[in-house]
């Protein structure tokens, strides 16, 4: 076989498995960009017109009120590794910079719509929207072994948290990259297990026991606290802290360990060209490509051995 047949042969390999590459659509979403907290990164409590503890709170990081005065119940409630600041000037920068937040997070075009309840379920990095959210059981914010993933939750009216409720993160997800955009009210119910920062633009009502690794930032509202414990020292820092079902544990999964497969449950809405198809498209595609390319070729080198 001449040269040029032998080229001709391997162009046609590579133009085929080129175009069955490209079945399946455009490149996957660029990832989303954390939403920027400002001066507010360093407050684990923030409200607007008041703060009332009960019981032995203990809060790790900064505590704020503006334009409200009235902060209530420390002691018994205490304030680790934070300053409680009053209607002065740094809770008032902060509580901009948190409207600054709440703006970007609710502006960010979503990847997927959810029904009410979002317990039961394995979501991948995105923006999630829906009129209400609920929490019921566990919901497991998947990483995918990228630390600095980022999941955006924006509802139009409330979020709820039934009691002893869970949201987990798995495969090396930070809990400084969660953000709760709430329109109304959030109200986290006994003994819930809760990760993130929730930016509400009314009232933070967290009930007896309820565990955060994250911030609670109320924009025009009070927060009520109850016997809570709240962490969000180690975003204030930059060294995220890694969330799991238990307080105060780590994350054991092996890095080795493939991540579990994305469950897609009733209510969820994923548009046809989502990052996760069009990631099993190429993988299907790239495969193909190499089969036809390798086909092709064998069928040259037999046609000079004859």
């Amino acid at each position: 076989m001449t040269n040029r047949r032998r080229f001709s042969k391997v162009f046609l390999a590579l133009t085929l498995g080129t175009a069955v590459a490209g079945v399946g659509g455009s490149p996957a979403d660029a990832a989303q960009a954390t939403v920027g907290l400002g001066t507010a990164a360093s407050f684990a409590v923030l409200a607007g017109q008041t703060i009332t503890n009960t019981g032995p709170s203990v809060i790790s990081g900064d505590v704020g009120l503006s334009p409200g005065s009235s902060v209530t119940g420390f002691p018994p409630g205490t304030i680790n590794n934070g300053t409680l600041h009053v209607a002065d000037a740094v809770a008032l920068q902060a509580q901009a910079d948190v409207t600054t937040a709440y703006n970007d997070a609710a502006g960010r075009s979503p990847t997927a719509t959810v029904t009410a309840d979002l317990g039961g379920q394995t979501l991948l990095s995105g923006v999630y929207t829906g009129s209400t959210l609920e929490l019921t059981g566990t919901l497991t914010l998947d990483a995918q072994g990228d630390p600095n993933a980022v999941f955006v939750f924006q509802t139009a009216s409330t979020l709820i948290s039934a009691s002893t409720s869970t949201v987990t993160m798995i495969n090396g997800g930070s809990p400084c990259n969660v953000f709760w955009q709430v329109t109304s009210s959030a109200t986290l119910a006994t003994n819930s297990v809760f990760v993130g920062t929730v930016l509400a633009l009314t009232t933070i009502t967290v009930a007896t026991g309820a565990t955060i690794t994250g911030r609670l930032l109320a924009r025009n509202g009070e927060v009520t606290l109850d016997n809570n414990t709240i962490n969000g020292v180690g975003c204030a820092a930059g060294t995220p802290t890694t969330a799991t079902t238990t307080p105060g544990a780590t994350d054991t999964t092996p890095t080795a360990t493939a991540p579990p497969t994305p469950t897609i449950p009733p209510g969820v809405s994923l548009p046809a060209t989502g990052g996760t198809q069009r990631a099993e498209a190429s993988g299907t595609a790239a495969a193909l490509s190499i089969i036809v390319g390798s086909m092709l070729l064998i069928t040259s080198r037999r046609r000079r051995v004859h």
